[in-house]
């Protein structure tokens, strides 16, 4: 499967964005997909995933703020974020594994394909 990520800016604290990850070539339905991100100078992290397509998972740092969302008729994943802290800084990547089980949903290296990152960037 492709990743294609769209939606990443530049926003004020308190703001909101939306991110998009257009999948080809498999439907989402078959897989776990979800987001990481990366701050500078620092691990890349988990945000959130949707359990084959069913079950969503946070990032307790993300928790009622961000909001993981499957459009399966677009096969696309968004990725809706309010309240945006200058700490949400990083670049985001869209991710999709076909065998992710639910205690390794937020390890990295649970995942098979990688889309190409998004910058989002909150001004204090």
């Amino acid at each position: 499967v492709q990743l294609q990520v769209s939606g990443g800016g530049l926003v004020q604290a308190g703001g909101s964005l939306k991110l998009a990850c257009a999948a080809s070539g498999r439907t989402i339905r078959t897989y776990t997909m979800g987001w990481f991100r990366q701050a500078p100078g620092k691990e890349r992290e988990f945000v959130a995933a949707v359990h084959r397509g069913t079950i969503p998972y946070y990032a307790d740092s993300v928790k009622g703020r961000f909001s993981i969302s499957n459009d399966n008729a677009k096969n696309t994943m968004y990725l809706h974020i309010v309240s945006l802290k200058p700490e949400d800084t990083a670049v985001y990547y869209c991710v999709a594994g076909a065998r992710v089980i639910w205690s390794a949903i937020a390890a990295p290296t649970a995942y098979d394909h990688w889309g190409q990152g998004t910058q989002v960037t909150v001004s204090s």
